[in-house]
């Protein structure tokens, strides 16, 4: 028997990266830390990264985004470097494309970030939801590039178009397929966003659930592979997929856990967050999101190794001001720990304003800490309660002590004296009882 054997998987595409930086520009990552995390989305699509190259402008070529120059290099680099995709890592327009894609040839892929990070999602989506919310956001990205694809394809079903007269019944302008196609990606779209306010109708449902349960939720946000799913696990021994990999995750986690002071709470691990997010991605997890505007608190996970933190910190409270919730208390972890150098602290490093520890998702250290600090920032914002609970009303009693924080009890005849503080939906369960004490 021959013991030769065959790789199953097609050989990895090979990729040049090409940015560009505007001279008068502020960008949140320098030009080439920004091609750093490119590779590693390339990386993560399963492509190969052969070179790259940047180019810094006053303002971007309006016919090819770079210039004939640079365009002419990249053609010498790809043809040695055996290139079949360029990867630009900002996102081109429908007509910077369509002139890049004649220039280089139909045997040469060209695409940007926007597109590779759809890929990604492709690959990653595992609930009908995600799937759902990734096709979205890839035909709506798509519809403006039809244009480039199926310009090989136009044809007019009447008239002289093609050289033919046409005949009765089909004389007239006809159709384009461009035009064919882009009303059936219309129809796709408006289909699939009727499934997703299905979708989201439901996860309504169980947060209206979750909500008269009373239970509070801190939302996990943070930049992609700053280790947010890896301290969900840790804190709840969930079995969340973890991968030192961007975008490992991306349908939402939820878990209940015990914090120190006996209270239950619900972290919810959501999508991470990257700078030039796509707003085609913004838009199109919108249903998702909506787990982080329904949030009580958000925990916002760094990568405290990470050279760049502070501008990831930055990329991650942008898109929290765009979905409008920048507004809700937070509490932020410093991932990592255990890789940190002695005496470095990233609190004073980074500026962290907001309540703080330092943490390693991996290890477990300071995770009791940080959820004596979360408890901590969600107990201010519960309303004060003094109640007298008859002894036939346990219910509320045992309310009381699950779902908000009781300081005091004096046991009487007839009844409970209860001290603390309780959600603020919670209060009129306990109104008829309030004490004016």
């Amino acid at each position: 028997m021959s013991e030769t054997t065959y790789a199953t998987t097609g050989p990895r595409e090979r990729a040049f990266l090409v940015g560009a930086e505007l001279k008068s520009g502020r960008p949140l990552l320098p030009v080439e830390n920004s091609l750093e995390e490119l590779a590693r989305l390339a990386d993560t699509a399963g492509i190969d990264v052969a070179g790259q190259a940047i180019q810094r402008f006053d303002r971007p070529h309006s016919a090819t985004f770079i210039g004939p120059g640079k365009i002419e290099e990249i053609k010498i680099l790809i043809e040695e470097l055996d290139v079949s995709v360029i990867i630009f890592d900002d996102e081109l327009s429908p007509r910077h494309q369509r002139e890049l894609e004649k220039i280089f040839g139909e045997e040469i892929k060209v695409i940007d970030r926007t597109a590779l990070i759809l890929d990604i999602f492709a690959l990653h989506a595992q609930t009908r939801e995600g799937k759902l919310q990734v096709e979205l956001a890839q035909l709506e990205y798509r519809v403006p590039r039809l244009t480039r694809m199926w310009t090989h394809l136009a044809r007019q079903a009447g008239g002289r178009a093609g050289g033919s007269s046409g005949g009765v019944g089909l004389r007239g302008p006809g159709e384009t397929q461009l035009e064919t196609d882009r009303r059936e990606i219309g129809r796709r779209i408006s289909h699939i966003k009727a499934q997703l306010d299905t979708v989201r109708a439901h996860r309504e449902r169980h947060r209206a659930k979750r909500q008269q349960t009373e239970l509070q939720v801190a939302a996990i946000v943070g930049y992609t592979n700053a280790g947010k799913s890896t301290l969900l696990n840790q804190i709840s021994a969930a079995d969340v997929l973890s991968a030192n990999m961007l975008f490992a995750t991306l349908d939402p986690t939820t878990r209940k856990v015990v914090v120190p002071g006996g209270r239950e709470v619900l972290f919810t691990d959501t999508v991470g967050f990257i700078q030039k997010l796509p707003t085609q991605i913004v838009a199109a997890f919108r249903a998702t999101l909506e787990e982080i505007i329904d949030a009580n608190l958000l925990l916002h996970v760094v990568d405290a190794t990470h050279p760049d933190a502070a501008a990831q910190i930055e990329a991650v409270e942008d898109t929290l001001a765009e979905l409008e919730v920048d507004h809700l208390p937070r509490v932020v972890a410093l991932n990592k720990a255990d890789m940190l150098p002695d005496g470095y602290n990233p609190v004073e490093v980074l500026g962290i304003k907001d309540p703080a520890a330092v943490v390693s998702a991996r290890t477990g250290q300071g995770i009791e800490e940080l959820l004596v600090i979360v408890e901590a920032t969600m107990t201010r914002f519960l309303q004060p309660m003094h109640a007298f609970l008859p002894y036939n009303r346990g219910d509320l009693l045992s309310l009381f002590h699950e779902r908000g924080q009781v300081d005091g009890e004096e046991h009487g005849v007839d009844g409970i004296q209860v001290y603390g503080r309780i959600p603020p939906r919670l209060v009129p369960y306990f109104e008829p009882y309030r004490s004016s004490e």
